[in-house]
């Protein structure tokens, strides 16, 4: 190509195909030459648009600016792919914007630009859909999303220079409406904002799995901070200490769904974890949950007792929280005062009175509790116990007349009891206050298409079956896979219990010094299910598989 068309082609043009647009208007080159050079050149695949029905372009795929402001057009749209053509493989500002805001994978082919710019004027004739039409309607309300700006910009200390006049930037407030929704809608429990090096990508926790679904511009990390640090009312200037918000977005009268939102300092900027908080699952009711028929019948005995401490213990993200307010929910009646101290309070349940611990104004859990037992309560929920003074303050309450939840992270119902007293809690007040402990996991659920499979006998008696199990009554099931639970093989989770009610053999052990061990072996006497137990019965009811199990139990 001479000099002087090279410079002519390069000067800013305003043929709709750009570069290679002004080389094919010149007569330089042929546009299915051009196309063959670039495939060969970029390693892209090649297509004729000849063959493409119009009818059957995703048009919706594609926010139509987009579409017109870099000459591209979307073929296909599959699961977390687009397809999409352009005639320039060297815009890859266009492929980076494509990715951010339709959050999937992008897969581009390469196109003869005299073919694509009549395909174009086809399109925009159209209203395509955009990103915002997600938040519209009848059953979306975004109001509590904005809440929260003006008083942000308004803050003399907010750094309004490097990120306030920013966070309104639409295409920024858009994605992260669509993160929320497209999480609430694959019922994730977690949205991770994740910043790196070289790159930023955000994860949705399902069924206790992480998995990344989109990895948006790293350019665009401290405005998504800024963005998601406004509308839950956090300090946008301070990116030095952690910070704990929340935020509530208004799906339709009648439903609305908080997150809790944590800010972590990191290498490379701050992640976000965003814990969305479904009020609607302590309303399930314990059916839903999981529970044996004779563990549900212990639970509920328990909590309906008039006094004593019931304990549920398991690691963060065990299910503890909903189990308390599937109790605290059966609990909950006109003539029962029901007081909680939570940090943070999660689901708003009407009826109980929900206190939010705050360390700096000197509101903690012992303060929290001292006050309860001023204002005439019947049953109290302390979120967890973590130290002895809230500990001996619980089971005061427990043995005054009141009817004490609570949460303690250990492994198993029995080793709580040894916790208890590494507490500092005395054997007498752990034997006369506690009443029931359960210990539970959460294992994924097989979907619907789970399929039989044959397990080796050898390797059932190993995970905890006796021979009297294997008897050939029950089938074993595992994942398979399809579009409903995107090739998993599970669709939701189901919890694994270990229900112990502290009988006076077991008060005895702990009032003569008995550890856990000692518990465990009589709580299996009284016919108490540990953990894998219960899982092995999941297994032969086809609830789950044998190696979720594995994974989420210790035999």
């Amino acid at each position: 190509m001479p000099e002087a068309d090279a410079a002519a082609c390069s000067a800013p043009s305003t043929n709709p195909g750009g570069f290679v647009g002004e080389v094919v208007s010149r007569g330089l080159m042929k546009a299915s030459e051009i196309a063959v050079f670039s495939s060969e050149t970029f390693g892209f695949p090649i297509l004729d648009l000849a063959a493409v029905d119009d009818s059957q372009i995703p048009r919706d795929a594609i926010d139509p600016k987009l579409v017109t402001k870099h000459q591209v057009v979307p073929l296909a749209k599959r699961n977390n792919r687009v397809t999409v053509a352009l005639a320039d493989p060297t815009n890859l500002r266009a492929l980076d914007e494509i990715r951010f805001q339709t959050g999937m994978v992008v897969d581009p082919v390469i196109v003869e630009v005299d073919k694509l710019a009549p395909l174009l004027t086809r399109l925009t004739e159209s209203t395509a859909t955009t990103l915002s039409d997600l938040t519209k309607g009848d059953d979306f309300d975004m109001g509590d999303l904005n809440d929260g700006v003006e008083i942000a910009d308004g803050d003399a200390n907010t750094d309004v220079g490097s990120t306030g006049a920013d966070v309104d930037d639409a295409p920024v407030v858009r994605f992260i409406q669509k993160m929320l929704v497209d999480a609430i809608n694959e019922g994730a429990s977690d949205i991770h904002f994740e910043p790196y090096e070289k790159y930023y990508r955000i994860r949705f926790r399902t069924d206790g799995v992480l998995r990344e679904v989109v990895q948006p511009p790293l350019a665009l990390r401290d405005k998504i901070s800024a963005r998601i640090k406004v509308i839950s009312r956090l300090d946008i200037a301070e990116k030095r200490i952690p910070q704990d918000g929340r935020m509530k977005l208004v799906l339709s009268k009648t439903k609305a769904i908080d997150f809790r939102v944590s800010t972590l300092p990191t290498l490379h900027g701050e992640k976000i974890v965003m814990r969305i908080l479904d009020p609607s699952s302590a309303m399930l009711g314990i059916d839903a949950l999981g529970y044996e028929p004779e563990q549900k019948a212990a639970l509920l005995d328990a909590v309906n007792r008039p006094y004593g401490m019931v304990l549920v213990t398991g690691p963060t993200g065990s299910g503890k929280t909903v189990s308390l307010y599937t109790c605290l929910n059966i609990l909950n009646k006109p003539g029962v005062n029901i007081s909680t101290a939570e940090d943070p309070a999660e689901i708003n349940l009407p009826g109980i009175n929900q206190v939010t611990m705050n360390d700096k104004a000197g509101l903690t859990f012992a303060a929290s509790l001292k006050s309860f037992l001023r204002q005439d309560p019947d049953v109290i929920m302390v979120g967890e116990i973590r130290d002895l003074e809230t500990a001996e303050i619980s089971i005061k309450a427990a043995q005054t007349g009141h009817l004490v939840l609570s949460t303690l992270h250990t492994n198993d119902a029995p080793t709580t009891l040894e916790r208890l007293r590494n507490m500092g809690v005395a054997p007498f007040n752990i034997a006369s206050s506690v009443i029931m402990i359960t210990a539970q996991r959460l294992a994924r659920r097989l979907c619907n298409c789970k399929k039989p499979i044959d397990i080796p006998m050898e390797v059932l008696i190993e995970a905890g079956y006796t021979e009297a199990d294997l008897d050939g009554s029950w089938q074993a099931f595992g994942p398979n896979g399809c579009d409903r639970c995107k090739g998993s093989g599970y669709k939701g989770r189901v919890g694994i219990y270990q229900v112990m009610p502290v009988s006076d053999e077991i008060q005895r052990i702990i009032m003569t010094g008995g550890n856990s061990i000692d518990v465990a072996a009589q709580a299996q006497i009284e016919g108490v299910k540990d953990l894998r137990q219960s899982g092995l019965l999941k297994v032969k009811q086809g609830v789950t598989s044998l190696t979720e199990v594995l994974a989420t139990t210790n035999e």
